[in-house]
């Protein structure tokens, strides 16, 4: 069952990557594997040489976390395959019940990991409100235009990952902040799936290349920040799980689309619709343009509230 459990949580986790506002940190988190996973990352190193030497393969794989780690990457590729078809649909059939169940999901995030916080002083209340406005602010910035170079490849790499390890900040966000989402996401790994392309290929390891290097970083500054300073890091992360929840409200308007460089919007296929929302702005239901679909919202933002409840008791905190 800690195995079923172990695919369930990175399946999950995958999921919740391939959607700009919800983070893969803080699926681990509310499901007890945060820690875990930051020292299990952070262990590879020149040091694991050594390791093998003295204690062989079985030495290195206990090392490394290794079942801990197979059993979570081979249920983030499962679920990172749903996202990205599946959850793709959904999202633009019915984004405020999808988004509404992500609310209601980091909502819970929220009171789940503050009930960790062993002592609140003048620090981790301080820190709080820092991560909440870092991640507001994040959420209110205008994407760019993003640049197909390699070497910009690679510099968002590092970025999507070291958010991906932050939970609140999202890895496909910041893509979608540095205008890399539509080129990396569905262009370069949806199209790779769909038909082979070398030049794809090719685009996705440099990519691949810049998540290892921001993973490697990323993972020894989080497992020191937690040995030493603990609480302080769970309320600052907790901030920004409080500051992300604006970029997960259901009822949102687009304000401006993709345009090229004459200003026109771009438009998709069809030739009617645009290709790509660059800025949304908040609205009451009533507002919203479309559907509302308010039962359903609130429907998926109890049933979100209630999963992390669930995913909670998958296991002990960091089993």
């Amino acid at each position: 069952m800690s195995r079923i459990s172990l695919v369930l949580k990175g399946g999950a986790m995958g999921i919740a990557e391939v959607i700009p506002g919800v983070s893969g940190g803080t699926i681990a988190f509310i499901t007890g594997i945060y820690e875990r996973l930051i020292d299990a990352i952070k262990s590879f190193g020149p040091g694991l040489i050594g390791c093998h030497r003295r204690a062989g393969l079985r030495g290195l794989w206990q090392a490394i976390d290794g079942t801990f780690l197979l059993l979570l990457l081979a249920g983030m590729g499962v679920g990172i395959l749903i996202g990205v078809f599946a959850i793709a649909w959904l999202l633009d059939h019915y984004p405020p019940v999808i988004w509404g169940f992500f609310f209601g999901l980091i909502l819970a995030s929220v009171l789940f990991i503050a009930r960790r916080i062993a002592r609140w002083g003048g620090g981790e209340i301080g820190l709080l409100l820092l991560g909440a406005l870092m991640a507001f602010g994040i959420t209110q910035l205008a994407p760019a235009q993003g640049s197909e170079a390699l070497w910009f490849v690679f510099l968002c790499g590092i970025i999507a990952i070291s958010a991906l390890m932050l939970p609140g900040v999202s890895g496909s966000f910041m893509l979608l902040v540095m205008g890399m989402y539509q080129f990396i996401i569905q262009d370069t790994l949806k199209g790779l799936l769909v038909s082979f392309s070398t030049e794809k290929l090719i685009t996705l390891t440099v990519f691949a290349l810049g998540c290892l290097v921001g993973l490697m970083s990323m993972s020894r500054i989080l497992s020191w920040t937690f040995k030493h300073y603990h609480d302080l890091t769970l309320a600052l992360l907790t901030g920004f799980l409080i500051g992300s929840l604006n970029k997960v409200y259901p009822w949102r308007n687009a304000t401006d689309w993709l345009r090229d460089g004459a200003g026109q919007i771009v438009l998709a296929a069809d030739g009617m619709t645009p290709k790509k929302i660059l800025i949304e702005a908040n609205v009451w239901p009533a507002d919203y343009v479309g559907d509302p679909l308010v039962l359903g919202v609130v429907l998926a933002g109890v049933s979100g509230f209630i999963l992390v409840l669930a995913l909670g008791r998958l296991g002990p905190p960091d089993d």
